[in-house]
């Protein structure tokens, strides 16, 4: 039978989109006749304490000689010391869903850290996984050649098209933790600069990974008088996560920095017309009718883009109009069991 150790830090069923790549791939390559044993780590990463480095390499150390083990680049990056040490005695590979040090709100010198390390711990491994070909493009800058790395893209699941808030305001539908990257602040920006009020926003995610950043966003929303206009509704589980995508009509995620952009090809798979950022994989997804891509960080463009879809004079046309391109994307984007396929044919050419 063909085995592999999944290594990742926290718990697999932590509600984020690099855990849920995790999760499905562990379901479909068992699916595929893997025996695949997940061993976890400490939370604290990818700023380990001196405990859960020692039991980084305790877990490490404990693995069979031989084995395929794909370690979560939220680990491996961290880890450079322990992955030299076990390179030659393990099949090491990284999954990779962003560089480390380009996460959002971290300081200079931690990015730097973070970088030299990861680069360290990279050059070790004999595969690495990542999500996207952005993704590939990156890692280009840490010495990690074409020759190494394979794009294994996230699925999507089949899901019914969302029915909208018929004839409401526009509801608009964020799902994204409430940390510094995912860029609420930017949206919170640009809908005060929009005089009409013929909008709801619901925000899905997480507020305990960043309790400061949450507790910030809400302050925001009554500084900009939007409080009455913007739900924070926590985090989703997979029963309420639909009702969401269900009852809106536009998704909008206004991040800084993503390494693919599960979130929205979710949006997509169920029809929701998208307003997102030009980074990892999203205007790829989007292409050209099927939602508005605008830079990272600008308010002004995102702003325009909102507009366009609340604009008296013609909103109705142009939200229609994206709503079609939007199921005609919905249409072609991949399953899980394919991304399963392609991780399964990686796997197999390390554990030959």
């Amino acid at each position: 039978m063909k085995s592999l150790v999944l290594v990742v830090p926290g718990r697999l069923e932590t509600l984020t989109g690099g855990y849920g790549y995790d999760r499905r791939m562990v379901a479909g390559l068992n699916e595929r006749g893997w025996s695949v044993s997940v061993r976890g780590l400490d939370e604290s990463f990818p700023f380990p304490t001196a405990a859960a480095r020692a039991d980084a390499t305790r877990v490490l150390a404990s693995i069979p000689e031989g084995a395929t083990v794909l370690v979560d680049g939220l680990a491996l990056g961290a880890l450079p010391e322990e992955a030299e040490r076990e390179a030659g005695r393990l099949r090491l590979m990284a999954l990779v869903h962003h560089p480390l040090a380009l996460e959002t709100g971290i300081d200079s010198a931690a990015a730097a850290a973070l970088e030299t390390s990861e680069r360290r711990a990279l050059a070790t491994v004999r595969r690495v996984v990542v999500t996207s070909r952005a993704t590939a493009a990156a890692l280009a800058g840490y010495g990690v050649g074409p020759d190494r790395i394979d794009v294994v893209e996230p699925g999507t699941d089949r899901a019914p098209l969302a029915t909208g808030s018929r004839g409401g305001p526009v509801q608009f539908l964020c799902v994204a933790a409430l940390i510094p990257r995912k860029g609420h602040d930017v949206l919170f920006h640009a809908l005060e600069s929009i005089s009409s009020r013929r909008w709801r926003l619901t925000c899905v995610g997480s507020i305990e990974r960043h309790p400061a950043r949450a507790e910030q966003l809400r302050a925001l929303a009554r500084v900009k008088g939007l409080e009455t206009f913007v739900e924070f509704a926590g985090e989703a589980d997979a029963s309420a996560l639909p009702r969401h995508y269900d009852s809106a009509d536009v998704f909008v995620l206004p991040t800084r920095y993503e390494g693919y952009g599960m979130a929205v090809a979710e949006a997509l798979a169920r029809g929701l017309p998208v307003v997102s950022t030009r980074t990892g994989a999203i205007a790829e997804l989007v292409g050209d009718d099927a939602g508005l891509v605008v830079p990272p960080g600008d308010v002004v463009a995102l702003s325009r883009a909102l507009s366009r879809i609340l604009d008296d004079s013609g909103g109705s046309v142009v939200l229609e109009g994206l709503a079609r391109g939007a199921r005609r994307v919905r249409e072609t984007l991949p399953s899980w069991e394919d991304a399963a396929a392609r991780m399964d044919a990686v796997l197999g050419r390390v554990s030959l």
